[in-house]
């Protein structure tokens, strides 16, 4: 049973590709409205842990929580329910090069069926919110990469998960802007959306002061 103020929470969690394993008996809690660090080298684990919170990967041993529902155990079906309420974020932006980024950040309010109105209103909210408000009608390719990134960052938020998932957010940017999207993730924490982080770049963990979990070979080497 998963603990009442526990966001998420990962039971014994192990999984393999083959002979190769990605995760081995991982155990951890993230509370309601944390900012975690999920730290470690490439290969380490980090991108398959976040893939099992969004139901893209399933653990072949354990249990995982996501606001008290037990993610390993849903129906196809339900999956998409599931990451209503969590919001990704990629290293590769994933962006359609032929929609605007007002196209883009409504695409997860458009699957939804949502009204115009809504549609306009929250992501004009969203774009407002990471500061390319300005950049609406342009195509991605016209945007520079720290730009790319905020569009993702928007359209992430739009449906004001209650968890947001980077997944080496910064791997393309400069230190400079790699502050301004850390910075944007601090503000997205403080609303009260529990945001996780993974990277391998220590310059990251030097801009957030906040709970540190490394893993190693799939396993729990640290946490701070």
């Amino acid at each position: 049973m998963m603990a009442t103020d526990a966001m998420i929470q990962l039971i014994h969690v192990s999984k393999s590709y083959d002979r190769r394993i990605a995760l081995s008996d991982v155990t951890l809690e993230i509370g309601k409205g944390e900012f975690v660090l999920l730290m470690g080298p490439s290969g380490a684990g980090k991108s398959t842990l976040l893939r099992m919170l969004i139901g893209e990967e399933r653990p072949d041993q354990g249990q995982i929580f996501v606001q008290g529902r037990n993610v390993s155990r849903l129906k196809q079906a339900e999956v998409p329910y599931l990451r209503r309420k969590i919001g990704t974020v990629f290293q590769d932006f994933r962006l359609f090069p032929q929609k605007s980024v007002f196209e883009n950040v409504a695409l997860p309010l458009i699957v939804q069926r949502a009204s115009v109105t809504d549609i306009r209103r929250k992501v004009t909210e969203a774009l407002r919110a990471v500061g390319v408000e300005h950049n609406k009608d342009q195509l991605p390719h016209s945007l520079s990469t720290g730009e790319r990134q905020r569009v993702c960052i928007a359209r992430a938020i739009v449906n004001g998960p209650v968890v947001l998932l980077a997944d080496e957010p910064t791997g393309n940017l400069d230190p400079e802007r790699t502050a301004e999207i850390i910075e944007l993730f601090k503000l997205i924490n403080a609303r009260g959306t529990t945001v996780i982080v993974a990277t391998h770049d220590p310059h990251v963990m030097a801009l957030v002061s906040r709970r540190v979990i490394t893993l190693t070979q799939g396993g729990l080497a640290e946490e701070r």
